[in-house]
């Protein structure tokens, strides 16, 4: 895994969301979840990843400490809590979820692409990652 450097305060970088990136293990099913900006990337005080889901597939069950926010890029499907409840995501939408909610992104029969994650990073996520860093 190639890691970006710490990034200074008066710089600016440009991280293409492509195979460079390293994969978070947090798909069930066809698909990937790539971290985009992370600490690894130099993140200090949030995340974003490039999450592709297959027909069908979604997250694993997530919840964090913190809250999260997520844009669907393309295609539809759905987000659900624990208790069951789902709502309608299509292209354009908005995904905000508060500190401590469980939830899971499953996308519908032609997929999903969405880009966020947790605020601040949930570094639990990179756990395995660190290693190989």
């Amino acid at each position: 895994m190639t890691r970006t450097p710490k990034m200074r305060s008066d710089e600016v970088q440009v991280i293409r969301a492509d195979d460079s990136c390293p994969i978070v293990p947090i798909v069930d099913g066809h698909g990937e979840a790539r971290a985009v900006i992370w600490p690894g990337s130099g993140a200090q005080q949030r995340s974003l990843h490039r999450i592709v889901l297959g027909a069908g597939a979604a997250t694993i069950r997530l919840q964090h400490p913190m809250e999260a926010a997520y844009y669907v890029v393309r295609g539809s499907g759905v987000v659900a809590d624990d208790a069951g409840a789902a709502q309608d995501l299509r292209e354009g939408s908005m995904i905000h979820v508060n500190d401590g909610s469980a939830y899971r992104i499953r996308a519908g029969g032609e997929g999903m692409e969405v880009i966020g994650g947790p605020c601040p990073a949930d570094k639990t996520w990179y756990a395995n990652l660190a290693k190989g860093a």
